[in-house]
């Protein structure tokens, strides 16, 4: 299995932070945002990995090269402009081929199994859920009996980790656009499984936040999954 992991956002939030410096060279437990993925992805056994960037991408691409020293390899998909995550992901599916693939946000940082991630035989795709965080207490999506819906239960919080098949984007055009509303119409279609997380999960969009990853990792937590 191939993986994405998502790099192009501006990082708004995270200013003055990202005003020089790429959102996933972020450093958090002695290293950078995007290695600690990077690193979980190898050791699940994925060896393929696609970077999209965007904005101070020459940046990233000078970090990780080619991904020999972390055991992998790396290819770029660069965006002038970032496209959202739809539109990164479609940009970038001649690199990810034509099997189902693992894509991971490049701003949160979890302990999710990625090993153990598998998508169904007919399902588009295949979501991790969290418990809804303070910042996001009205959820995303609800999972009912192992299915993902857009209304029906308990919400619960998209954790920016998910497999998708190629054809999830299916008649798409190449440009910006949201992953949502493809997964939302997926999910009407009875076509998206999931799983919750009930492990660690921290979506770093505030310096707060980063700063709070740093100190829970330099307090010597655990990173197993």
């Amino acid at each position: 299995m191939k993986a994405m992991i998502l790099a192009a956002g501006r990082g708004e939030r995270m200013r003055p932070l990202t005003d020089h410096t790429p959102k996933p060279l972020l450093v958090a437990g002695g290293k950078p945002l995007i290695r600690h993925h990077i690193e979980r992805l190898a050791a699940a056994g994925i060896r393929e990995l696609v970077i999209n960037h965007a904005h101070l991408g020459a940046q990233i691409e000078a970090a990780l090269g080619d991904g020999s020293a972390f055991g992998v390899e790396i290819r770029y998909s660069p965006e002038e402009q970032a496209l959202e995550t739809g539109g990164g992901i479609f940009r970038a599916l001649p690199l990810l081929g034509p099997e189902p693939f693992l894509v991971v946000n490049g701003d949160v940082w979890t302990d999710v199994d990625l090993a153990g991630l598998a998508i169904d035989a007919g399902d588009l795709a295949h979501l991790v859920l969290v418990d809804n965080p303070p910042h996001h207490p009205e959820g995303d999506f609800t999972l009912v009996d192992g299915r993902v819906r857009s209304e029906g239960g308990p919400r619960l919080t998209f954790s920016g980790i998910g497999l998708y098949r190629p054809e999830l984007f299916d008649g798409q055009r190449a440009g910006a656009f949201p992953l949502a509303p493809l997964l939302r119409q997926a999910m009407a279609n009875g076509r998206v499984s999931g799983r919750r997380h009930d492990g660690h999960w921290f979506d770093i969009g505030t310096p707060e936040r980063l700063a709070a990853l740093d100190d829970w990792l330099s307090a010597g937590r655990t990173q197993a999954g």
